[in-house]
Parts: structure tokens; sequence; C-alpha cells
């Protein structure tokens, strides 16, 4: 059986989707459509931006979204059997599952990364990704830090998890790890506590958008991030969706889900291959393309 996964922010890069748009009809047709949604030249960016460019917040997410979304669909690869995304992968995930149209998945994202901006413009905050320890043992450390807010955010893979909360929560929280055997705990260049409470506020402005869009029973089982269970109910969907930012990403479970419920075959879309190295290293056993 074959599994179809999207990566998260962080995977874009300089130039990217442009052989897409110079070899294939279909994705000229999807980025120029994509242009007309976001109501700006993204492709412009994309193509001829530089890394700085691409790190804009209104660029970024749906970027990565958009790239994603065309290289599942111009594949040769049958039709996937389940699907699952990293973090913002889960909205490309369901774009290609059908639960979602393009168009209401793009303008989801594209307020999904303004309204994370807006969460943390309130309040500084950071991650750090921890290597070399047990996921309990993560979350029992960062539940221990007093007066501060830290929490595990991304269950990665085994040995490595990110905590996301303020920067004082955070300092502190590397610290205890390192000093209770932890290889690395090092702080992210990112803007924000993505996946941590400290994202409810982008939770409430996104949540009317969410509410108002409409979605469909997908094609496929789509393995959402909350809790790595497979899902095809709209209203489960949505709700999912919805816990998404304030909740952390399973990826670790999700995969081994999908494993043991059929998938030998795991393929990524989107810029990069970041998730193809960490599905190796959680189920060595399948095949990676």
């Amino acid at each position: 059986m074959k599994a179809f996964v999207f990566p998260g922010q962080g995977a874009q890069y300089e130039g990217m989707g442009k052989d897409l748009y110079e070899t294939y009809p279909l994705a000229r047709e999807l980025f120029e459509e994509a242009n007309e949604i976001l109501g700006f030249r993204i492709t412009d960016i994309m193509f001829c931006g530089t890394s700085e460019d691409l790190q804009q917040t209104r660029v970024t997410q749906p970027a990565v979204m958009i790239h994603s979304y065309i290289k599942s669909q111009v594949c040769t690869i049958e039709k996937p059997n389940m699907v699952a995304g990293h973090s913002l992968g889960e909205y490309s995930a369901l774009v290609a599952a059908k639960a979602l149209r393009f168009e209401d998945g793009l303008k989801l994202v594209a307020k999904r990364a303004l309204a994370m901006q807006h969460a943390c413009e309130q309040r500084p905050s950071t991650m750090a990704a921890v290597i070399g320890l047990e996921d309990e043992k993560v979350e029992e450390i960062c539940q221990q830090i007093q007066d501060e807010i830290v929490v595990a955010a991304n269950f990665n893979c085994p040995g490595q998890v990110v905590i996301s909360g303020t920067i004082e929560g955070v300092e502190k929280a590397c610290e205890v790890l390192k000093a209770a055997g932890a290889r690395r705990a090092l702080k992210l260049r990112v803007g924000g506590a993505f996946h941590s409470p400290l994202m409810n506020v982008a939770a409430e402005e996104l949540k009317e958008a969410i509410m108002q869009t409409e979605f469909q029973q997908p094609r496929c089982p789509v393995y959402q991030n909350v809790d790595a269970r497979p899902y095809t109910n709209p209203e489960d969907i949505r709700r999912n969706l919805l816990a998404q930012l304030t909740s952390p990403v399973r990826w670790t479970e999700s995969v081994r889900n999908m494993v043991r419920d059929g998938a030998t075959e795991f393929y990524e879309f989107g810029p990069g291959d970041v998730l193809k190295g960490l599905i190796r290293k959680i189920s060595p056993e399948v095949t990676v393309g």
C-alpha cells in the first residue's frame, strides 16, 4: 500500500517549483491559479526570490503548500491509499486527498500564516530541537519547568523531539535536558512557539475561517497530527485541524500507524526530503521514494 506524505514549514528553498512550472502544463495552470487566489505573484518569489524573501510569513507557508500539492498532481505514481502531512503539510495532504479544494486549502494556509505571525508578535517565543532522549523524558522535563511555558511540540522520530514555548522556558528546558543526557538541545531559527499554548491566539483567529470552509470526505484516510489516527469524516477532520496549532505533531506515531495499517511504500511530495529521513529512522523496513 502507498502513503503520500507532505512536509511543513522550513522545507522551502530558492527557485522552488520553477522546474515544475517549466515542465508540466498542469503545474503552470495550478501555479497561475495560486497567484490569482493569493492576489500576488507568489511564483515570482518562489522562482527568483532570495532565501530571505521566501521566509516572509505571507510567502513561506503558501509556497510550501503550493509546491507540495502540485508535485503530487504531476507525479506518475498511482494514487495513495493513505496520506499525512507534517504540521503545515497536513493542509497539503487534505487537498491531495480531495477533502479540501485547492482554492480553499490555499486560502486557509494564507490565513494560518498570518494568524501565527500575529501570535508570535504578541509574546517572544521560540523552539528547540532535542536529540538523544526518549520522548517521555522530554515531556517529563518540560512539565517540570515552572513559571514559563514549554512543551514537546514535534515528535519527529525516535530520539528527535522539538520543544516549543517562551524564550525563557525553552532556554531553561534546554539546560535541564542536556544535564539529563540529551546529545543536543539547540534553539531553532523560528519566529515563534508553534504547536504550543502560545498559539491559542492564532487558533482563535483561524477558527472562523476553518468553520466556514467546506470539507468533503477524502478519497483515502488522512492521518492527522493531533492523535496520529486516520480520519475520513469531514467534521472530525475539521475539529482536528482546529486543534492542530496548539497540539503536538505526532509524526513518529503517525508513520507507525500507517505501517501498521498496511503502508509499505512512502512518497514525499514537496521541497526537500526531510520526511524521507525521518521515516527511514521510524520504520526502516519500508520503501521510501
